[in-house]
């Protein structure tokens, strides 16, 4: 049913697909319980794959595998082989018919046919391989080069690791490395850089795996790599490790990463501390980590909650964002609240202050004070 159903509606949101999924994820059970010929499953297996224009059968070959075993899954996996090598019939010039256009030239139906060919056979071989257990088989589907991707070589890495075979995934791994220093890559991938540690482990190299997840953290400042750290380190070292990493977060030019960090860690009172003495550095125009900040610290760093407030309503009013003028409204109606809560504003404008200065500035954003009227 799929195809018909998925021509004849839009489905953006991913609802009728899903529908479809969950039916196909069904398939395997259902072949099961009717104990399936496996050879004939395969063939049907063969036929949804060669017809999976909407990717409702994209989990096919994990969900029937159990019920294909192994003999269907060599069935399979030699169909797929001799499809590969299929004659490629093509049609002559005059015949050719153009659907789009690239940076190389057009775009011909008959090159994306071959395309989809081509991909489905080896996406179906590198599922079959998992399918089977035979690294190799997976490792085969990728060109020497593509196995040097990071996101490709972590995964080979895995499946080398789980065969038991340590070293080869850390020769992956290492060439892989040397790719990425040699084109000057600095943000962690994170796949490929947990890969690494895993392999580290596998090999009793745990110092390298600490030095690699200190690394992410450094890099990134990823929670989940510095917790990962911390959990390693014998009793009371985590404390004074957690200590250096939190003064590191803290000192990092990326203020706005470092207030996410901060935040979700949690370590509020440092966090508070930084907007006070980086304020000026804040950037209203990163409402998705300012709002969940300033509600976090609300409670006990009433002041800082209200400057995050204020770097978003200032850049709303500065730069005429009218779409945003209800949140901003709704800010500043938050800072008036917690007004009552701060002792001391500092060098910073009292509430009141701040307010009226607002409304001379932007006295002619009507629409903005309409809503705090």
């Amino acid at each position: 049913m799929a195809p018909a159903v998925l021509e004849r509606c839009g489905d953006s949101s991913g609802t009728v697909i899903g529908v479809f999924h969950e039916a196909c994820a069904d398939i395997g059970d259902v072949a099961l319980t009717a104990k399936a010929e496996t050879k004939t499953l395969a063939d049907q297996a063969f036929t949804a794959l060669t017809q999976n224009d909407y990717g409702q059968f994209d989990q096919l070959i994990r969900v029937l595998a159990p019920a294909l075993g192994r003999a269907g899954l060599e069935h399979l996996k030699q169909r797929m082989i001799d499809l590969s090598n299929r004659p490629v019939t093509k049609p002559a010039e005059k015949d050719r018919v153009k659907i789009g256009w690239s940076s190389s030239g057009p775009i011909f139906a008959d090159e994306m046919a071959e395309r989809s060919r081509l991909s489905t056979v080896r996406l179906a071989l590198t599922e079959i391989a998992d399918a089977l257990g035979d690294v190799d088989a997976f490792i085969e589907q990728y060109e020497e080069e593509t196995r040097k991707v990071p996101r490709i070589a972590a995964e080979i890495a895995r499946r080398l690791l789980s065969a038991g075979r340590a070293q080869e995934a850390w020769q992956t791994i290492e060439a892989t490395e040397h790719q990425r220093h040699n084109r000057g890559w600095g943000w962690p991938d994170f796949e490929w850089e947990d890969a690494r540690i895993d392999v580290l482990e596998a090999l009793g190299r745990a110092d390298d795996a600490q030095t690699a997840r200190w690394g992410c953290f450094e890099r990134s400042l990823s929670s989940t790599h510095l917790r990962a750290y911390l959990k390693q380190l014998p009793d009371f070292a985590d404390v004074e490790a957690e200590e250096k990493a939190l003064d590191y977060a803290q000192r990092s030019r990326n203020l706005l990463q470092a207030l996410s960090f901060l935040v979700s860690w949690p370590a509020l009172d440092r966090a508070a501390n930084l907007v006070l003495q980086r304020f000026d550095e804040l950037d209203g125009d990163h409402y998705e980590i300012l709002t969940a900040a300033a509600d976090a610290l609300a409670g006990k760093y009433p002041l800082a909650a209200t400057l995050m407030l204020r770097a978003m309503i200032d850049f709303t009013l500065r730069n005429n964002r009218s779409s945003r003028y209800r949140h901003a409204a709704r800010h500043l109606l938050d800072c008036s609240s917690l007004a009552s809560a701060i002792e001391e504003f500092g060098r910073f404008e009292p509430h009141d202050v701040y307010q009226d200065r607002l409304r001379g500035e932007h006295r002619r954003k009507s629409s903005f004070w309409s809503l705090i009227a």
